[in-house]
């Protein structure tokens, strides 16, 4: 990329909070015109340095500046006022209002007598929407609007502001493969238009594919920057995490015992077929294919969620008949979801409320809950899972994603479940995490649970699963055994598309 006028420089910005000295010295110059990845792992500073530049937090010390000139971001409305734009992961947008309604929401355009112009507001919103190639019924009501769709009205709400800079906070985490190749060629067409987007994103395969330039956060400092061409993965990684990762996934399991569930015949009529399967004690079985591939819903079918019309579940040889989760729960299933937010961490509640709220009954005597016990079993999972917390009186929506996944897994590990699933288990966590989650899976299987893993990170399925289940069309097409011959990412994604994969491809089909 050409040498390009600086935009925005930051010199020097430090902030403190409370015993916490989160961002120290941190300059960073970004261009016109370039989309700069801002990469590290939880807690390096990367939210806090956002929140500064959007006008949220105010810096301690240093200066911003803004095509050259020093500027006073005191809230948000001065800084979108700037030019400066953030997009969060949660969306700011009011779901019964419509595209142009948010777009323009206490910015109406007035007209005659003050009265508000919605005509207007909606040939404005059109306008914008044309200049980076969308067409969007601005009429439609945002709960109508898939998660691309709604992002599309949060950039476009950005550049009603004239924004020079756009920030992107995890804007891929609830994407498909499809819309985040949508989004990437709206970022492109930003990009050409001029504005610099500030992209922050855990997945460092994105930043690879979008970014011209990285910029490396470890404990509020800055770690470099570069030119995302001279990068390779495991360097950024490095940089990320300040040592060598050369073991990032742990050791394939150190043999398979018993079969703890066993799936014979299973249907669901229209949606699956025919899914036969065994998993056994000290396994991770891992289940790939596409999205709609059938995959959440056979685990929705193991765990009562939802109903089969034929087959049947064997657990530890015994027929189970999955009539709801509570009978899920109590059979020896645990479930780690894939929507932490929406269905696994109760925001507002405490960390201890979190880690044992499946397990309440264990510290209940004579009606009445012993908090003492309550309270120390909750300590001994935040110390044996390592989770990052000011004390189990912490909110556990303040947590990082990282720690959030592991108070999910630490909330079924106080049950004591023989069979776990687990769904996407490191999504929106970063790389440190990702590694300590893949330890406590595996230290699972070492002490004879069983694991089905759904991932739609290839990787992830090859890196962490001693077989590999695949699916397409709601039916299994084919398993590749790690012990017999490594699994590939084209071996999978050929089962994945319904393509015939054979041994010579680098993987066992059966």
């Amino acid at each position: 990329m050409a040498e390009a006028e600086t935009v925005l420089r930051l010199e020097g910005i430090c902030k403190s909070f409370p015993g916490v000295r989160a961002l120290e010295q941190v300059s960073l110059e970004l261009r016109r015109g370039e989309v700069h990845a801002l990469v590290g792992e939880n807690g390096a500073g990367k939210s806090t340095l956002m929140k500064i530049l959007s006008g949220v937090y105010q810096a301690d010390a240093g200066r911003i500046l803004l095509h050259g000139r020093e500027v006073a971001l005191r809230n948000p409305r001065e800084a979108q006022e700037a030019g400066i734009s953030i997009i969060f992961q949660e969306f700011s947008l009011i779901r019964g209002f419509s595209v142009a309604d948010n777009v323009f929401l206490n910015r109406e355009p007035a007209g005659f007598l003050g009265h508000l112009d919605r005509r207007a507001a909606r040939e404005r919103t059109r306008a914008l929407l044309a200049d980076i190639g969308i067409e969007l019924p601005v009429d439609r009501k945002v709960e109508e609007l898939s998660v691309v769709e709604q992002q599309v009205v949060e950039i476009v709400k950005a550049l009603s502001f004239t924004a020079s800079v756009l920030i992107m906070d995890e804007p891929s985490a609830a994407l498909t493969d499809q819309e985040l190749g949508r989004l990437f060629r709206i970022i492109r067409s930003l990009r050409e238009r001029g504005v610099t987007v500030i992209y922050i994103s855990h997945m460092l395969e994105e930043v690879f594919q979008i970014a011209d330039r990285v910029t490396v956060l470890k404990d509020g400092r800055v770690m470099g920057t570069h030119p995302a061409g001279e990068l390779t993965k495991d360097g950024l990684i490095r940089l990320m995490v300040g040592r060598q990762i050369e073991d990032y996934f742990p050791p394939l399991g150190a043999g398979q015992g018993p079969v703890l569930l066993e799936v014979r015949g299973l249907q669901r009529t229209g949606r699956l077929a025919d899914i036969s399967f065994q998993l056994r004690a000290g396994e991770i079985l891992g289940l790939a294919g596409m999205v709609g591939s059938g995959r959440n819903l056979l685990a929705r079918c193991l765990l009562g969620l939802e109903p089969h019309d034929a087959g049947e579940i064997l657990l530890r040889g015994t027929r189970y008949a999955a009539r709801g989760f509570r009978q899920a729960m109590k059979a020896g299933f645990g479930y780690i979801t894939d929507d932490r937010k929406a269905l696994g961490i109760l925001g507002p509640r405490s960390l201890k409320e979190n880690l044992t709220i499946a397990n309440l009954q264990s510290y209940l005597a004579w009606g009445f809950l012993r908090r003492g016990r309550e309270n120390a079993a909750a300590r001994a999972q935040v110390l044996r899972l390592a989770i990052r917390s000011s004390g189990i009186g912490q909110s556990a929506q303040t947590l990082s994603g990282g720690n959030q996944q592991k108070v999910l897994i630490a909330r079924w590990l106080l049950r004591e479940p023989e069979v776990f699933i687990f769904s996407e288990p490191t999504r929106g966590v970063d790389v440190g995490a990702k590694a300590e989650i893949y330890r406590i899976m595996r230290e699972l299987t070492a002490a004879g649970k069983a694991i089905l893993m759904i991932s739609s990170e290839l990787p992830e399925v090859i890196g962490m699963s001693d077989r590999v289940l695949v699916m397409q069309g709601g039916r299994i097409r084919g398993t590749l055994d790690q012990r017999e011959a490594r699994a590939t990412e084209e071996g999978i994604m050929s089962l994945a598309v319904g393509h015939t994969y054979s041994l010579g491809q680098g993987g066992a089909a059966k």
